[in-house]
């Protein structure tokens, strides 16, 4: 009877641990494809990522919650509103504090890149 027990401790625990490195051998391939587009510059569905940042123009937008038609103005008032919201001095997050500047510098670095032009017109350009 013990070992039947021991048996069935030892097929469910190899299970879990097989399926546990199946995921993780997932996990390492989904990394290391998405590393590889960024190193390029490129992630799935031919958005542009910038290495510093490592944002894509639709995730910064996302982040800034701003319309790809904004202008540096719009992103600047943005930008001040959020980070001060996020001050961890008054109880907020330094990690969302980070992501808000990083969408910013995305932002603005596109907006620099197009020239002025809006980001969904630097979108544009890049099709």
């Amino acid at each position: 009877m013990a070992h039947r027990i021991v048996a069935q401790i030892v097929l469910v625990g190899s299970r879990v641990v097989g399926r546990a490195f199946v995921e993780a051998y997932r996990q390492a391939q989904a990394s290391a494809k998405y590393a590889k587009a960024a190193q390029a510059g490129t992630v799935s569905g031919g958005a542009t990522i910038n290495s510093r940042s490592g944002l894509t123009i639709d995730e910064a937008q996302k982040i800034m919650n701003v319309k790809p038609d904004a202008t540096a103005e719009a992103i600047a008032e943005r930008y001040k509103l959020l980070f001060e919201r996020n001050d961890p001095k008054k109880g907020g997050s330094f990690y969302l504090q980070s992501k808000i500047h990083r969408a910013k510098e995305r932002l603005d670095a596109e907006l620099k890149k197009s020239g002025g032009a809006t980001a969904a017109e630097a979108k544009a350009a890049e099709a």
